[in-house]
């Protein structure tokens, strides 16, 4: 071969190893591209529904305040109606007129005191109720009394006594159906523009009913909104400044609250909102546009209300994180490309460090872990703390025919035993405790509340008797086992006890504990064996 041949097969190699190289640039560039358009599709898709459901989240969130508002004020009428003086007031309609105690035109008003002095005293009782029940109100409009005709028998603005509420037949009939077919026989009347003040209030009713479930008469409330306006505009959204909220009421289409104060009453013009009412849904979004610009609204749909929540926002700030993610990504991507030779590079290294990393977020996470169990377990016996049983049981219901039942076992002159055989005899009988509760009280949860106090939490599961026959056995097996002497380093202790069950429906909170103790202190020295008392009135 020559040399001039020599030469040229080694400029073909080269070139061919050239071509090889640029071929897998060329293929790993396109591959690169590609992936950059599939992360900007994905990533600006993926961070306009995080944007949206995070507005969807806090619009949520304040129609639950409107409703939590709405419902508090609902329990407060209905506590109000249930006292004595209220009903002692309007059984009196059942023998006399009770035009004659407040109304000023009827004939005996003047010489009421003489006539009715038993009524007038219940009038006065009911009257004193009203106005004491009524400082105890925020944003008071008025609480009051009155017949089943809206006569005013007491209120909390006592000059408005004496007056009849709805003289109009037909707008009384309405009242009226509407508490009989409400719930419970409460009316809500919504947010509305008060007749008296001219102001924006909530307004509701509940019918006050005799032994044989009759109307007798009815409790009234209005509060001012002022409040509840003002804390839903103190509310701040993290990453979008510029936002507004409105709530329409879907029978009228007519706003409940608007950012334009002006509007409040007024029939809403935007399509997308009329769109909205004519046929509501549970929440979600939309987009409209006005001579301001264009806007995102996330809406939550209240149907027990008939009431729709928006919170409004441009849409140049809910989106903002999009466009920055858009712009990360693209100039991430042009990186990437110019740096792809040296990653192959660094790549091996980037790994170790990973790995390295991984490793330190797992322990990371199983230190978050132990802390975690620390916060809420007691370290020396694995049950659950008191602060457990708070949260908990805030988070728990019980109705009358599905209670909680809570068993206390307190042992007696703990403080005695660790003076008299040390802190590990006094250990070893706080672990056996809660052990001996876990096996009893399998559907249970054992909480240890006091340094020698347990509490055993047990829902209802099945028939309400089956259960609490289930934990008083418990109680009896648990109380049996732990009469049995804990030995240790040679000496031998047995623990004496006092253990109390009782059971609880409404709402929970920690305040069993108290009840519980309560309970525990009437009852005199340790529990005999096999004889465990049991409370309902907790």
């Amino acid at each position: 071969m020559s040399k001039n041949t020599q030469n040229v097969n080694t400029e073909e190699i080269r070139e061919g190893k050239t071509s090889t190289i640029a071929i897998i640039l060329f293929i790993q560039l396109a591959i690169m591209i590609a992936l950059i358009l599939v992360m900007t599709i994905t990533t600006g898709r993926l961070t306009r529904e995080n944007a949206l459901n995070n507005m969807a989240t806090i619009t949520d969130e304040r129609a639950q305040i409107i409703e939590n508002y709405v419902e508090n004020a609902e329990k407060t009428l209905r506590s109000f109606g249930k006292a004595s003086q209220v009903k002692d007031l309007l059984k009196l309609g059942k023998t006399m007129d009770l035009h004659d105690l407040v109304d000023e035109n009827s004939p005996n008003y003047a010489s009421r005191e003489t006539m009715y002095p038993e009524a007038m005293a219940a009038l006065r009782a009911a009257q004193e109720y009203t106005v004491d029940f009524g400082n105890d109100i925020d944003n008071l409009e008025g609480i009051w009394i009155g017949t089943w005709e809206t006569l005013v028998l007491t209120h909390t603005n006592e000059p408005v006594v004496g007056m009849t509420t709805r003289t109009d037949h037909d707008r009384l009939l309405q009242l009226q159906s509407a508490m009989t077919n409400g719930d419970d026989g409460l009316y809500n009347a919504g947010i509305i523009i008060s007749p008296a003040t001219q102001k924006q209030i909530l307004s509701m009713y509940i019918q006050v009913t005799d032994e044989s479930g009759k109307p007798i008469g009815l409790v009234g409330l209005g509060i001012f909104t002022d409040q509840l306006v003002d804390n839903l505009d103190a509310m701040e959204i993290r990453g979008i400044e510029d936002t507004s909220y409105s709530m329409v009421n879907v029978s009228d289409n007519k706003y409940i609250f608007h950012s334009n104060r002006e509007l409040v009453t007024q029939e809403a013009s935007n399509p997308k909102v009329l769109a909205l009412t004519a046929d509501p849904q549970d929440s979600g979004s939309f987009e409209y546009s006005d001579g301001s610009g264009k806007f995102v609204s996330a809406y939550s749909y209240m149907p027990k209300y008939g009431w729709i929540m928006m919170l409004d926002a441009p849409r140049s700030e809910v989106y903002s994180m999009t466009y920055k993610m858009l712009i990360f990504v693209v100039v991430f991507g042009v990186l990437i490309i110019g740096l792809i030779l040296v990653f192959a590079f660094l790549n091996e290294r980037q790994q170790r460090i990973n790995r390295r990393l991984s490793k330190q977020i797992m322990k990371t996470e199983k230190t978050k872990e132990s802390l975690s169990a620390a916060m809420f377990k007691d370290v020396l016996t694995n049950a659950f703390n008191r602060v457990s049983f708070s949260i908990d049981l805030d988070q728990s219901d019980a109705d009358s025919a599905h209670p909680y039942y809570f068993a206390m076992f307190n042992i007696l002159d703990f403080s005695s035993i660790n003076t008299s055989y040390g802190n590990d005899m006094g250990d070893s009988i706080l672990v056996k405790v809660a052990d001996t509760l876990k096996e009893h009280f399998a559907k249970g949860k054992v909480y240890r509340t006091g340094s020698d106090e347990f509490v055993v939490a047990v829902p209802t599961d099945t028939a309400a008797q089956a259960t609490r026959q289930e934990v008083m056995q418990g109680a009896r097996e648990a109380q049996a086992e732990l009469m049995r002497p804990v030995e240790l380093y040679g000496m031998s202790v047995t623990p004496s006890l006092k253990i109390v069950v009782g059971q609880k429906s409404g709402h929970l909170d920690s305040s069993v504990i108290a009840s519980l103790k309560d309970v525990s202190r009437r009852q005199q020295g340790e529990t005999p064996a096999g004889n465990i008392y049991f409370s309902d009135t907790l």
